[in-house]
C-alpha cells in the first residue's frame, strides 16, 4: 500500500489552544411579535354576510332610482294599521 505524502506544514491542534473569544458585542434578536390567527370559518361568514348586505342594499337602491325615473315614490301609498285588542 501506498503512503501518503508528508506536507511541509504542521497540524494545528485547536484543543489544546483553546478557541478564541469573539470580542464583537451583539445585541439579542428582537423577539418575535405574535401573529393573530383568525378563524378561517369566522372569516368566511362574515364575508358573507357583508356581502349579502351589500347586494341587498344595491338592489334596493336601484329599485328606488328606477321607480323614482317613472315617478313612483312611497309616498303614493297609505299604511293603515288596525292593532287588534
Amino acid at each position: 500500500m501506498a503512503s501518503p505524502l508528508k506536507t511541509g506544514k504542521q497540524s494545528v491542534n485547536l484543543a489544546a489552544s483553546g478557541a478564541r473569544v469573539s470580542k464583537i458585542r451583539r445585541d439579542p434578536p428582537p423577539a418575535k411579535k405574535e401573529i393573530a390567527v383568525r378563524d378561517p370559518d369566522e372569516v368566511d361568514r362574515r364575508d358573507v354576510v357583508i356581502g349579502v348586505l351589500t347586494f341587498a342594499l344595491a338592489l334596493f337602491v336601484i329599485i328606488l332610482a328606477i321607480g323614482n325615473s317613472y315617478g313612483w315614490t312611497p309616498q303614493n301609498y297609505t299604511l293603515e294599521w288596525n292593532a287588534a285588542e
